[in-house]
């Protein structure tokens, strides 16, 4: 029987969640020194929920230890822009549990996906100044979970077969991840999110509508139903078109809301690459057993951040009860 309650017995793995704080000072608040610091107490505490979710299993608990121990301190610093002046909060340090299914984790690496596309993006530019960009999301239906394993595996030789379609031609680079989101009645639905850079050919003698890229995806997927196909030109906005691709791979409210659920797929995804990338994309991102701590904490960053000077730091730690980082001395640490 699992339950997403904040209480547990005591244990040293795991301490219990309810309780009062110790009359925290709201000003010692992460979020109250930089609005930066409110997805962290958010991230945090499902990361808490989904820790106790693995903890009520003795397969899961290791993973549950590291869960509930990631990004327990955080350190920060003011940093100056050296052009502008202007001051910025940073993160210099924290421990990560890289646990694929850590919301913190989760989310860092999203950021860290971004900020390496950005990156990326003023060479691609030089190198196809007419460059357009295609959104398209491809879906199957609904699965049972214990049956996510081999729905992947069968659209991923999908994708495959569909890379080697004629009217895939005009696209020069690609970078595709995996969701899955959960069923109001437990199942998992896997889709894929791939944003596209295509030659400007593609929107004229080489456009392929809508209702081609149901066909196409139907044929390569080898399903006896027309699928949910959306295909989308990016105008202007590339950012939230980055943003949908390179999201959460699993939404946290997903994760801890039936632990049975997240449990059966944890088993299910381990080990599964849930980014790819092709053509002129194919070298933007580190894969994911190659993301180092320091990429982590780095998230978002500029390369022109970093002045090579040593800089005060503020250290926050993660108050359970009041489930919020609060400032301490780095003396206590």
């Amino acid at each position: 029987m699992f339950t997403s309650a904040l209480t547990l017995d005591r244990t040293e793995d795991y301490p219990t969640l309810a309780g009062a704080s110790t009359s925290p000072k709201a000003g010692d608040r992460l979020f109250v020194y930089s609005p930066k610091g409110k997805p962290w107490d958010s991230h945090k505490a499902v990361a808490d929920r989904v820790a106790l979710l693995y903890a009520q299993d003795t397969e899961f608990r290791r993973l549950g230890a590291r869960v509930l121990a990631c990004s327990g301190l955080l350190l920060f610093v003011w940093l100056a822009d050296q052009e502008t002046g202007e001051l910025s909060f940073r993160l210099r340090g924290a421990q990560f549990c890289r646990v694929r299914h850590c919301p913190v984790c989760q989310w860092r690496r999203s950021m860290m996906w971004q900020a390496k596309f950005y990156q990326a993006l003023p060479a691609l530019q030089a190198a196809f100044p007419r460059v357009r960009w295609i959104f398209l999301t491809l879906t199957v239906k609904n699965c049972p979970v214990g049956a996510l394993r081999a729905n992947l595996a069968a659209m991923n030789g999908a994708w495959k077969r569909l890379c080697l379609r004629p009217e895939f031609k005009p696209v020069l680079g690609f970078v595709r991840t995996t969701e899955v989101t959960r069923g109001e009645d437990g199942s998992a639905h896997p889709h894929f999110h791939v944003l596209m850079m295509v030659r400007p050919s593609y929107f004229g003698k080489s456009y392929v509508t809508q209702a081609r890229w149901v066909e196409l995806w139907q044929e390569c997927a080898r399903l006896d139903y027309a699928p949910v196909v959306d295909v989308r030109a990016v105008k202007g906005d590339l950012f939230k078109a980055v943003q949908e691709t390179l999201k959460y791979a699993v939404k946290p409210s997903d994760m801890e809301a039936d632990g049975e659920w997240l449990l059966e797929l944890t088993r299910q995804l381990h080990k599964l690459r849930f980014i790819a990338t092709g053509g002129a994309l194919k070298d933007v991102f580190k894969s994911e057993a190659e993301i180092t701590n320091a990429d982590m904490v780095n998230a978002g960053a500029s390369p022109k951040d970093d002045s090579g000077e040593p800089e005060p730091r503020l250290a926050f730690g993660w108050d359970r009860p009041d489930r919020h980082y609060r400032k301490k001395s780095l003396r206590d640490e």
